[in-house]
Order: C-alpha cells, then sequence, then structure tokens
C-alpha cells in the first residue's frame, strides 16, 4: 500500500481533501481507489462555477472495470477543474495525491472538513476493509 500523505483528509468513499493555503480545498481520489478500479479511461468533471454539496457526487472516473461516482468532501463552488485529465486520466492512477488531482473548490462551510478522516483513520478503515 503506498503512502498516505498526512496533509490530506479523506471521505470514507476514498475521496481525499487537501486545504490549501488559500483556504480553497482540492480533491482527488485515494491511490487505494485508483489502484482498485485499475486502468483509469475517462474522468468527468463538474463544471467551473457549479454549487455542490458535502456527500453529493460531483466527478466520475471510468475504468476498464468499473465507472465510480467521486463525491465532494465539503459544499461549496467549483472554481477549478483538472482539464488535463480529460486526454490523460490515466494521470490518477500515475499520481493520486499530485498531479491526478480533480477539481478544486471554494468551501461555503469550512467546519465539515473536521468531519473528514485523518490520514491515520483513512489507513484504519483500509486495515478494517482488508
Amino acid at each position: 500500500m503506498s503512502e498516505i500523505p498526512g496533509d490530506l483528509k479523506f471521505l470514507k468513499s476514498h475521496e481525499w481533501a487537501r486545504v490549501e493555503d488559500s483556504g480553497r480545498v482540492t480533491v482527488g481520489i485515494s491511490d487505494h481507489a485508483q489502484g482498485l478500479l485499475g486502468d483509469l479511461v475517462y474522468v468527468e468533471l463538474p463544471n467551473v462555477g457549479d454549487s455542490i454539496e458535502a456527500g453529493a457526487a460531483v466527478a466520475v472516473v471510468e475504468s476498464v472495470k468499473a465507472a465510480s461516482d467521486v463525491y465532494s468532501p465539503v459544499s461549496g463552488t467549483i472554481v477549478e477543474v483538472n482539464a488535463a485529465l480529460a486526454d490523460k486520466p490515466e494521470t490518477i492512477n500515475e499520481d493520486a495525491y499530485g498531479e491526478g488531482w480533480l477539481f478544486v473548490l471554494e468551501p461555503s462551510d469550512t467546519e465539515q472538513l473536521a468531519e473528514l478522516l485523518s490520514p491515520d483513520d483513512y489507513a484504519q478503515l483500509l486495515e478494517d476493509e482488508a
């Protein structure tokens, strides 16, 4: 299993959230999730300006095996999407916690971040699932 970055928060559905210095939140799927999905072939991203709710499905990642919804960890407004993934969805497989990010949002309720799993709690979740 790969190293879980210590600066991230997680959802039980395997999305990660990184709070940036600007207060914005970058979101992606965990290395564990991309490993389960296998080679990604398509990514459907939300639109910049979309208003989203915490826990809502806002993106889709599709592999040769399955399609999976990506849920937002917090409510807010989409301010940026990783358009490069349209041509190279496999970037998520190669660098799930770096270049494979999916979207950035401006959170409307930062207290929701406190409800997310810490890296240690997420690692425990993965052990419990194994």
